[in-house]
C-alpha cells in the first residue's frame, strides 16, 4: 500500500465514502480488491484513533442519539455459534449527533443490549464540556445508561412514537405508519421543543446512502466485523471533516470549532496516517 500514490489512495477513499462497494471501487480505481481492503483497514483504524483523540472537551449543548441496524456476514437468524464467535450476525451502530453543528460525536458498533448502551453513553458523557440536553427514542436501555453516565448532570428527554399496522402495506419495503408522537422528560429539565431525534435519524439515512456496508437488500454487506468497523470509522471521518453539510454549509468539524476549513481527502489521509 505504501507504493500507492497519495492521489491513488484519495481516489479509493472517495469511492468508498460515496457509497461504492469494495468491488466497484477496485474496478473504478483499477486496483486489486485486496488493495482496497488493506487501505480501508489502515484508514479505518487511523481515523478511529484520530477522532477518539480529537473529539474531546466538546462545546455541544443539544445531542441526539440513536442506533442503526446492519449485519456482518449473515443475519442473526442464520448465524450459528461458530459464525457468532467470528463476529457475524446482527450489528447495531450507536451514534450521537450534535444537533447544532451536526458533528458525529461518537459511535459504537456491537449488540443492542444494556451493556452496549452503557458503554456508548458513558463514552459520550466523557466527551462533553457542558451540561447537555440529550434526546433518544423510547428504547429502555437508555434510561439506566444515561443515569449511570451523567447522573443528574443532564437534561434528558425521550420521544415516543407509536406505529399502526396497515394490512395492505408492502411490509418489506414500507415502514409502518406513525400514529402518534409524544415527548417524555426523564431527567432534569429538558426543553420540550428540543426533544427530538430528527437529526440523528436523518444521519442514519446518510449512513445508508454513503456507506455501502449499510445499504439494505444488497450483497455489499461486510463479510468481517473488522471491515465493518473500519468502514464506519472512515465514513465518520469523511463526514465530520471533509463533507460540506447541506444545512450548515460547511463541515461539522468547522462548525464545531475543531478546524478552520473543510479538509480535502488528501489532507485527511496525510493527517491520520502521518
Amino acid at each position: 500500500m505504501n507504493s500507492k500514490s497519495l492521489a491513488s489512495k484519495a481516489q479509493i477513499v472517495r469511492c468508498l465514502c460515496e457509497g461504492n462497494s469494495i468491488r466497484s471501487t477496485s474496478r473504478l480505481c483499477g486496483c486489486a480488491i485486496n488493495t482496497v481492503i488493506k487501505l480501508l483497514l489502515e484508514m479505518g483504524t487511523a481515523c478511529s484513533q484520530y477522532q477518539d483523540r480529537e473529539l474531546r472537551n466538546l462545546n455541544s449543548l443539544v445531542v441526539q442519539v440513536d442506533e442503526i441496524w446492519s449485519f456482518v456476514g449473515c443475519k442473526q437468524k442464520n448465524a450459528d455459534e461458530e459464525k457468532q464467535s467470528q463476529g457475524q450476525g446482527d450489528a447495531w451502530t450507536w451514534t450521537a449527533i450534535d444537533a447544532d453543528s451536526k458533528l458525529m460525536i461518537t459511535w459504537l458498533i456491537g449488540g443492542r443490549g444494556e451493556g452496549y448502551a452503557t458503554s456508548f453513553i458513558t463514552d459520550l458523557a466523557s466527551r462533553m464540556k457542558n451540561r447537555i440536553q440529550l434526546s433518544s427514542d423510547g428504547y429502555g436501555a437508555y434510561n439506566n445508561a444515561v443515569k449511570l453516565a451523567f447522573g443528574a448532570n443532564v437534561d434528558y428527554g425521550q420521544i415516543i412514537k407509536e406505529y399502526g399496522s396497515d394490512i395492505y402495506a408492502e411490509k418489506r419495503y414500507s415502514p409502518a405508519v406513525c400514529t402518534s408522537v409524544k415527548t417524555k422528560c426523564i431527567t432534569g429539565d429538558p426543553m420540550d421543543s428540543q426533544i427530538s431525534t430528527s437529526y440523528v435519524e436523518r444521519s442514519n439515512l446518510s449512513i445508508r446512502m454513503c456507506n455501502r456496508h449499510f445499504t439494505r437488500l444488497t450483497n455489499a454487506f461486510s463479510k468481517k466485523i473488522e471491515n465493518h468497523i473500519a468502514a464506519f470509522s472512515l465514513y465518520a471521518m469523511h463526514y465530520n471533516f471533509c463533507k460540506k453539510h447541506g444545512t450548515i454549509k460547511t463541515s461539522p468539524a468547522v462548525e464545531a470549532g475543531l478546524t478552520d476549513h473543510i479538509w480535502t481527502v488528501e489532507e485527511m489521509i496525510q493527517k491520520v496516517l502521518n
